[in-house]
């Protein structure tokens, strides 16, 4: 492991490097640190060029050494310039963060592939988390390929596809009658009395290192630079205060220029206790009871909460939210104008992000880059009902141009 030590976030205290996430002092969270004096811009970004391609390019900065036989290879997916979506909002230097195309089809192969490594260093038989549904899928699939046992823990009445693409990976799979909220009561309560490896419990400090590597990427794939402004899809909000301390390692580091990336945030207005405490000037986050078809975004008491608030207004971001509505609409324009099926959670950061443009917080010159971190495939329920019918003809080509050829005409084109 690169990772040195842990320290806490609020008071500073160190700890070593164990298997705990919390300050017994102050209880605030802890945070990987690492012996950066050997890391400099150049010579680092040399080494990050001789990389695989996945995160473990960025081994240096991450708290878990790559095990090759366990390797999903994770990470380096796309980043697409957004021409036709850009056009339709009124962003002329778009960007899609296209992390659908990992291994278990979301963001959470990344952290996870972090926390399997970060699991076998302390020993542990059994990989568990508390999830709304994509991190179980990961959790699953790294498991088995590392050998490893997998218990994990998801609330009753996710999407059904989610349940599948976990159960397809044979771990033990707990449905827990509550909220996400819930579930995770209950495995901080299972980390605390057994000896299980719960990757965003007593994990947490080394699995939630793996997301810096949404920066990390979005930078080398500019060219070097950091962009203008992210906007970035909020559950926990850990996925959001690590990619801003991905740019700032960076930054700080002389890998890319000084720059501050204006960090916004996107909600189901469903769930949405950041966004609603942006907008009032709040400094608190108040939790809510979700109710949103945003599953994987349905986390009303935001652990991240407050830190990201606070990072927005630092940064000179923004928070918005958007009904179920509109986020379903958005999932059709990402899918129309860039050929890319996401979730709902990126139907919320693409929302969110038309609503931001529109209204002219985001300016048209910004270098913007949107993170789409799950495929649709596993929520198809979401816009199943909005879609168009399908036509039915005969096997003769008169049926063909009865049917078919004023519906194809009435497609136009640009």
């Amino acid at each position: 492991m690169g990772v040195v030590g842990l320290a806490c976030r609020e008071c500073g205290r160190r700890y070593p490097v164990e298997p705990i996430f919390v300050c017994e002092q102050c209880f605030g969270p802890l945070e990987a640190q690492y012996d950066e004096g050997h890391l400099s811009g150049s010579a680092l970004r040399d080494d990050i060029e001789r990389g695989p391609t996945s995160i473990w390019r960025y081994q240096a900065l991450l708290p878990a050494t790559r095990v090759p036989e366990w390797d999903l290879a994770p990470g380096f997916t796309p980043l697409v310039r957004a021409e036709r979506l850009g056009r339709a909002i009124g962003l002329n230097h778009l960007y899609i963060k296209n992390d659908t195309r990992n291994p278990t089809w979301s963001f959470k192969d990344r952290v996870v592939a972090v926390a399997v490594s970060a699991a076998q260093r302390f020993g542990f038989d059994v990989l568990s988390c508390a999830s709304t549904g994509n991190l179980a899928n990961a959790v699953a699939a790294h498991a088995a390929k590392a050998g490893m046992r997998a218990v994990v823990f998801i609330p009753k009445g996710i999407e059904r596809a989610k349940v599948v693409a976990t159960s397809v990976y044979h771990p033990l799979v707990v449905e827990v009658e509550g909220t996400y909220d819930d579930v995770n009561r209950l495995c901080l309560e299972i980390g605390e009395e057994h000896h299980w490896a719960i990757a965003n419990v007593n994990l947490r400090p080394y699995y939630s290192e793996g997301a810096k590597t949404l920066a990390y990427e979005v930078a080398e794939q500019l060219g070097w630079e950091a962009p203008d402004r992210v906007i970035v899809p909020i559950g926990s909000g850990n996925m959001f205060m690590k990619i801003y301390k991905g740019f700032e390692e960076f930054r700080r580091l002389g890998v890319i220029p000084d720059r501050t990336v204006r960090m916004t945030a996107a909600q189901a207005e469903g769930c949405g206790p950041v966004a609603t405490s942006y907008r009032s000037g709040a400094t608190e986050v108040i939790p809510v009871r979700p109710n949103t078809i945003a599953h994987s975004l349905a986390i009303g008491s935001p652990a991240d909460g407050g830190y990201v608030l606070e990072t927005i207004r630092r940064t000179g971001g923004a928070a918005e939210a958007v009904t179920d509505a509109e986020l379903v609409d958005a999932i059709r324009l990402l899918a129309e104008t860039e050929g890319l099926f996401t979730e709902p959670a990126g139907g919320v950061t693409i929302g969110a992000l038309r609503k931001l443009a529109q209204t002219g917080v985001i300016g048209p010159d910004e270098v913007t880059v949107a993170y789409i971190t799950g495929i649709g495939l596993k929520a198809i329920e979401a816009v199943e009902h909005v879609v168009t019918a399908s036509v039915t003809i005969k096997p003769t080509l008169a049926s063909f141009e009865q049917h078919v050829l004023a519906s194809a005409g009435a497609l136009g084109g640009e």
